[in-house]
């Protein structure tokens, strides 16, 4: 009897251990060929069906082609717009940087390369225009992180030759979106494998997971193209924490974890080239100011989300069972340019279709006692619900201007160039736009 007792404990320790893995294997994974992905009805889910339309008509409105929904693998909902198919090409921008950390941590658990190697190991000296002793303390690590301490200010932050990179501060020191960098992992990646970049995607990533895609060449940047249901198979990977089906594609857990959770203190919403939802604060691309909250309040707070120009985006959020997928052009909202905003606008009315509550807390600049309008601005902003001293901060965090304003009162802001800024009073903080 006493033996049975210690087994049983034994089984159950196993249970709780391994209980991850046996949700993960309630997930659905469609062929690798054809085009055959069950779908699930929104009706089966308990979902509020009256809302789909409004959902679909804000993505028609702003300018998207593709958008999927995954509800624990199966199809959820598709739509398509225009002449747009579900066979019809599109780029992913920046999204496709996630498809660069997947790879780059393919590369390592082959012995192909450590994450903490200098960069110059695979580009050779001169690959920027620092010095031998700087250059060699940039690491693969913090191109994944965005931590080269490179100028990303340069003329065309695109620019990956030598003279477009400049020193500005020590590696690890600084967190700025600068894309060069990023882009010259793909030479890390060709030269550590021996392969071209799309020779190695389609072995260790296309073919076991039924993706179709393609590197091209466009300026400087190097864009994936894909059918829009590939970038869903993408997300259920990721989702499924690097295994499709029965096949591990990735078996480093630690460096997976690594991927999509805080890479660094200075950008706490950002992983290895994925963006992170629900950290206590977040930086955006060309700005160097930390905000308070997440950013995107109506979004899981456990969501992390593959991001590009345009608002290319994929959204995960494990605790929903969702990949959420959309590809398009910018809509014709002010701030629809903003993948941030849109990517939060798009699960305000997804939270609808759901019927569930899954924000995260709102921040104190989303309060509702202060409002800035109109936003963007033409040159004058109004400020409503606050009387008192107040400050403008411009992309880098500077003060740019400081006065005492009053409810209801324009605020003259013609001399400030077009651009972001954050105006913050003693009642908290409000983001707007200048166009």
């Amino acid at each position: 009897m006493e033996i049975m007792k210690h087994w049983l404990i034994a089984t159950l320790f196993v249970l709780i251990l391994y209980q991850p893995w046996l949700q993960a294997q309630n997930l659905y994974f469609p062929p690798t060929t054809g085009d055959t992905w069950e779908t699930v009805s929104p009706e089966s889910l308990g979902w509020c069906t009256s809302e789909i339309d409004p959902l679909l008509g804000f993505l028609e409105q702003e300018n998207s082609k593709a958008f999927i929904v995954l509800k624990d693998g199966k199809i959820a909902i598709e739509k398509y717009f225009g002449t747009f198919t579900k066979d019809s090409l599109w780029y992913w921008a920046s999204a496709g940087k996630t498809l660069t950390a997947f790879l780059v941590g393919q590369a390592k658990e082959k012995g192909l390369l450590s994450i903490s190697d200098s960069t110059s190991k695979y580009l050779g000296v001169g690959w920027t225009g620092l010095t031998p002793e700087q250059e060699r303390k940039i690491t693969i690590r913090h191109q994944l992180t965005m931590t080269t301490g490179l100028d990303d200010g340069v003329e065309d932050n695109h620019c990956t030759l030598n003279s477009c990179l400049k020193y500005l501060a020590e590696p690890g020191t600084r967190w700025a979106y600068h894309n060069a960098p990023y882009t010259l992992l793909e030479k890390v990646l060709t030269n550590a494998s021996g392969s071209a970049i799309n020779a190695f995607t389609r072995q260790n990533l296309l073919s076991p997971t039924g993706m179709n895609g393609l590197w091209v060449t466009v300026h400087y940047d190097n864009v994936f193209f894909s059918k829009p249901r590939s970038m869903a198979r993408f997300g259920l990977l990721i989702q499924n924490n690097g295994v499709w089906g029965n096949d591990t594609l990735l078996k480093d857990e630690p460096y997976f974890q690594q991927m999509i959770n805080t890479s660094q203190e200075i950008n706490q919403s950002y992983g290895y080239l994925w963006w992170l939802n629900g950290k206590p604060t977040y930086m955006w691309p060309g700005v160097q100011f930390v905000f308070n909250g997440s950013w995107a309040p109506d979004a899981p707070a456990d969501m992390f989300a593959a991001m590009g120009k345009n608002g290319q985006m994929l959204c995960i959020a494990p605790s929903q069972g969702l990949v959420v997928v959309r590809m398009g052009n910018p809509g014709d909202s002010p701030l629809s340019e903003i993948g941030v905003f849109l990517c939060n606008r798009i699960w305000q009315k997804l939270n609808a279709v759901i019927c569930n509550e899954t924000a995260v807390e709102e921040t104190e600049f989303k309060s509702a006692d202060l409002r800035v309008f109109p936003n963007p601005s033409d040159g004058e902003i109004t400020i409503q619900g606050y009387e008192g001293k107040a400050e403008i901060y411009n992309s880098t965090g500077a003060v740019i201007w400081k006065g005492t304003v009053i409810h209801g009162q324009p605020v003259n802001v013609k001399h400030l160039p077009a651009g972001f800024y954050l105006l913050k009073t003693s009642a908290g903080s409000s983001k707007f736009m200048l166009k």
